[in-house]
């Protein structure tokens, strides 16, 4: 099922009880920014295209909602959308389209992480973007406790300005298209995440079989 905070933090209560730890539960302080890492102010950004992959005019749009921080949505990157982008991506028959929506379920992680990636899109594109976005899930547990230094290896491994993308991080310069984003899912009535959209359709679920199936339909 597809997160809620609500539901996530009910489930982390419970894990604590019985001595269990988490790396995603919201609270914790802001690590520093990586040594070096002095860029100075960053200008606010309040406008960046759709993060899309998949040609303008695809017989079919997929939507997908996510929170970095959000375990299921890293289960969704790692193992559904990698099937999604193999079939139907790549072949060039949805266009798929990515709305930040921070539950949170980390009061900072899920906000920073999405600026981040916004930066990532500003100076890369889209495609670079998903790759980003990847590698912050790889890298979910330690989001937390080492984020800045996360997003500032994850932006290096793409051959980008780490410090710079760590200091959109820690100075969210984009959070209004990221909020924009958020208000737009709520509008749409998106229950938690990840929540899936084919052609403004919910799907029930963010498993494979259900998304495979939710387009194919479409696509028939």
């Amino acid at each position: 099922m597809p997160t809620t905070r609500r539901a996530y933090l009910a489930a982390v209560g419970a894990a604590a009880a019985v001595g269990t730890t988490t790396g995603c539960l919201g609270g914790g302080s802001a690590s520093a920014l990586p040594d070096g890492c002095d860029v100075g102010s960053l200008e606010s950004v309040s406008s960046l295209p759709r993060p899309a992959l998949g040609p303008d005019d695809a017989a079919v749009t997929v939507d997908v909602f996510e929170d970095y921080a959000c375990p299921h949505c890293q289960t969704f990157t790692q193992d559904v959308y990698p099937e999604i982008r193999s079939k139907y991506i790549d072949p060039g028959e949805i266009r798929y389209r990515f709305f930040d929506f921070p539950i949170p379920v980390d009061d900072e992680w899920s906000w920073r992480a999405a600026s981040a990636a916004r930066a990532v899109q500003d100076r890369a594109g889209a495609g670079t973007f998903f790759a980003f976005a990847k590698g912050v899930y790889d890298n979910q547990d330690q989001l937390s406790d080492e984020g800045h230094q996360v997003v500032h290896d994850v932006a290096e491994d793409l051959d980008l300005d780490g410090c710079a993308v760590a200091a959109a991080a820690e100075q969210e310069p984009y959070r209004s298209i990221v909020e924009a984003d958020k208000r737009a899912g709520t509008d749409r009535g998106i229950p938690g995440t990840p929540a899936v959209s084919v052609d403004g359709e919910v799907l029930d679920g963010y498993g494979w079989d259900t998304v495979d199936t939710g387009i194919r339909r479409r696509l028939e």
